[in-house]
């Protein structure tokens, strides 16, 4: 070799040599990339969801000296925060600055008034704005409700200024018509009925006021009529009347009567409970908010929670769970627009519970010296509590108290439901709404859609690779694999389309035919291939090797049509005409148009080129001289495939399957169209379910930016990301096993 052919065959070299290091270079380079963007995307989704986990704490604000006298019977502020408001048992009100940018310095006084000089007991409406309500010595009442006045400077926004309102009129109202002193008093109103419940030394009677709009003034005017409850035994120590002007509860020491006042000309007791916890007294009830709770705390530091039941066709209170304060709870404060709380126990001991999660999110010692009262700020963001003449303001961040281990993924007992249950519903048309927010139905769902999906497509797909990589002739398969292939660059949207407006009401017209079309195909397939293996050689030669699956073809379709065309007859012959209504009142099985049946077969469709073609390649790439080596020696070529080929190809064959898996988890819009989107758990195949990656579809666009709402689908996605993460890596690990197992053959 000439030197002049040795320097060119070095050259190439170097070159091919360059050309390696740089690819390994680009493809380490695309690896550690992607490594990199799914540790991102991880990171990320911890970012985000992590605050929902993060436990409440109180802040100190302010503190700051108000004289004030007598003992008081309301604490409040605005919405901001920047004024304070404390309503006395004696009748006087006093408005103070909690912030100087409310304009006015903290501490100083901004109203002070006398509202009654002889009041003798006092109330307040438990929801909405707030409204105070006086009775007083000679059977009368006064309503007042406190209010704000802002302005906005620089786009800012300063409460700068507090009123007196008297919804009711500034004359006093006649509760007692004998004029005999109020000593216990409870006030809720609707926009056309008020009603007052009193107690007096001759007991305890209801107020009610009826509005009409007068056509000619356009004023409304309100009648009154007077109701009086069956006597009650004890001494009465709290009037409670629930929003709906239905319930009245009536307390005399640890006994509650709850009386049904929806018509108060016919009053009658629904119950009388024992409420006090085991060998303690009931300190003080309360209603949280919705109204549908009752808190009922003890000189033991129990605080139950109760509230109506349905059980065998009768609603009941019931006691649903129990909170364990330190001390002796002597004052609860219900969040304003969620199911928590604040409790004041011992003498400055607070803490925050939330109902639903059942825990106790803060607890501590705040100051030295006995607390007198505490209240919550109408956004839960700030908390008042007052100590004699001082009062302190403390920053409450509590932003995701309804998000928890328990309401995530353990059974709830929410208001209004029969027993505990998973739920998920995140949002409502009601105020009083309380978002469910367990994953448990979604990711049931998500498997469950996934192994419908994979019930039907992975016997199809892996039966349809073997042939087509070992049995299947040269010529067919080139039209098979690619036809096949082209499948999977299908829309998932069009899939969903198609089976959401077009197969479920198939699938629900037909339905006889189809299940008939389950069992007659594998048989109709199997008596063809004996049929055909029952016809003389000389016909069957005349099918070139490689090809029979030809047969198949008009014997797949002539059983299709012959099982539609049969449904309607077995459908009248043998359910009266409408299956439907069998399979729901006979059998007691709910059934959806849009159920997992269909999401199985449009989702397994979706799936199959998956499967097939990754299976495919591993049958067609065993290499030859292991099946010529095994036919060789006597084998069958079903002995061949069961003995040889399959185990060989095993690890691309589970790969497969698993890669069918991760698409079928993660599928989004056949599931979002193809369902009813019902968050329910059970395995019905006739009824609908949601998924992690639908209900994320479906939910974040009217999610509010770092909300509760907003964070839990954020950790929804998280929990689909760990899903496909343990799913493939269970795959890759088989997938080695098995590869090092067989690779010896």
């Amino acid at each position: 070799m000439s030197t002049e052919s040795i320097n060119l065959t070095m050259a190439g070299s170097r070159k091919r040599r360059a050309k390696d290091r740089l690819a390994s270079v680009g493809v380490t380079t695309g690896g550690i990339l992607v490594l990199v963007a799914l540790l991102l995307i991880f990171f990320y989704l911890l970012y985000v969801v992590k605050p929902i986990f993060s436990g409440a704490s109180l802040e100190p604000a302010a503190s700051l000296q108000v004289p004030v006298q007598g003992t008081t019977a309301m604490l409040g502020t605005d919405e901001q925060n920047q004024l304070g408001y404390r309503f006395s048992q004696q009748g006087d009100v006093d408005f103070f600055s909690l912030d100087p940018a409310s304009g006015h310095q903290a501490g100083s006084v901004l109203l002070h008034q006398t509202l009654a000089d002889n009041a003798t007991a006092v109330a307040h409406t438990s929801m909405g704005k707030p409204l105070v309500i006086y009775g007083l010595a000679n059977g009368q009442a006064n309503a007042i409700q406190p209010e704000f006045v802002a302005t906005y400077p620089e786009g800012q926004k300063r409460v700068t200024q507090a009123t007196l309102k008297y919804p009711l009129g500034e004359a006093p109202i006649v509760l007692d018509q004998d004029g005999h002193a109020i000593t216990h008093l409870a006030y809720e109103a609707k926009s056309d009925k008020r009603v007052f419940a009193f107690a007096t030394e001759t007991g305890v009677q209801l107020l009610v006021q009826a509005g009409e709009e007068n056509f000619l003034s356009g004023e409304v005017e309100w009648g009154s009529n007077y109701y009086r409850l069956p006597e009650i035994t004890g001494n009465i120590d709290q009037l409670i009347l629930t929003p709906g002007l239905d319930v009245l509860l009536v307390r005399v020491g640890n006994l509650l009567s709850i009386y049904n006042i929806a018509m108060p000309d016919n009053i009658t007791l629904k119950a009388s409970l024992q409420v006090n916890a085991q060998h303690a007294n009931v300190t003080n009830i309360s209603l949280l908010s919705g109204a549908s709770s009752l808190l009922v705390a003890n000189d033991n530091g129990v605080i139950s929670q109760w509230f109506e039941v349905l059980k065998d066709g009768t609603r009941s209170f019931m006691s649903i769970r129990e909170f364990q304060a330190d001390q002796s709870v002597r004052a609860l404060a219900p969040e304003h627009s969620r199911k928590g709380f604040a409790t004041l126990s011992g003498d400055n001991h607070i803490e925050l519970f939330y109902t639903t999660n059942h825990a106790r999110l803060y607890a501590e010692n705040l100051g030295s010296g006995k607390m007198d009262a505490i209240a919550l700020s109408p956004r839960n963001s700030a908390l008042l509590i007052q100590q004699e003449d001082k009062f302190h303001v403390y920053r409450v961040h509590n932003e995701h108290p309804e998000v928890g281990w328990t309401a995530l993924w353990s059974k709830v007992w929410y208001e209004g439901y029969p027993e505990p249950q998973f739920v998920w519903q995140s949002t409502s048309a009601s105020d009083d709404f309380e978002p469910k927010l367990s994953l448990v139905p979604l990711a049931f769902g998500t498997l469950k859609a996934a192994f419908y999906a994979m019930l039907f497509a992975v016997p199809i797909a892996l039966a349809g690779a073997i042939y087509a990589g070992y049995f299947m002739s040269a010529g067919m398969r080139t039209f098979v694999k690619p036809t096949v292939e082209i499948m999977a660059a299908l829309p998932t949207v069009i899939l969903g389309f198609l089976a959401g407006l077009w197969l479920a009401p198939a699938i629900e017209e037909n339905l006889p035919g189809i299940v008939l079309m389950l069992v007659s195909l594998p048989l109709g397939i199997l008596l063809a291939g004996m049929g055909w293996n029952a016809l003389p050689r000389r016909i069957k030669e005349r099918l070139p090797e490689g090809w029979h699956a030809l047969i198949l073809v008009p014997v797949v379709v002539l059983i299709g049509w012959g099982c539609v065309e049969l449904s309607p007859i077995i459908e009248n012959h043998f359910f009266d005409g409408n299956v439907r209504g069998f399979i729901t009142n006979d059998i007691g099985i709910r059934f959806d148009q849009r159920n997992s049946l269909v999401v199985g077969i449009a989702m397994g469709f979706a799936v199959i080129p998956t499967i097939f073609s990754i299976a495919e390649d591993a049958v067609f790439s065993v290499p030859k001289h292991l099946t010529q080596g095994s036919l060789a020696l006597g084998a069958t070529p079903w002995q061949t495939l069961s003995r040889v080929v399959i185990l060989t190809a095993s690890p691309g064959i589970f790969s497969a399957v698993m890669m069918g898996l991760g698409r079928a988890v993660g599928e989004t819009m056949i599931v979002l169209m193809a369902t009813g989107n019902t968050p329910i758990m059970n395995m019905s195949i006739f009824e609908g379910l949601r998924t992690l990656a639908a209900n994320i579809a479906v939910e974040m666009p009217e999610s509010e930016v770092g909300s509760s709402h907003y964070r839990v689908l954020f950790l929804a996605a998280f929990v689909l990301f760990v899903f496909t993460f343990i799913f493939n890596s269970v795959a890759e690990y088989i997938r080695q096993r098995l590869r090092d197992k067989y690779s010896s053959m």
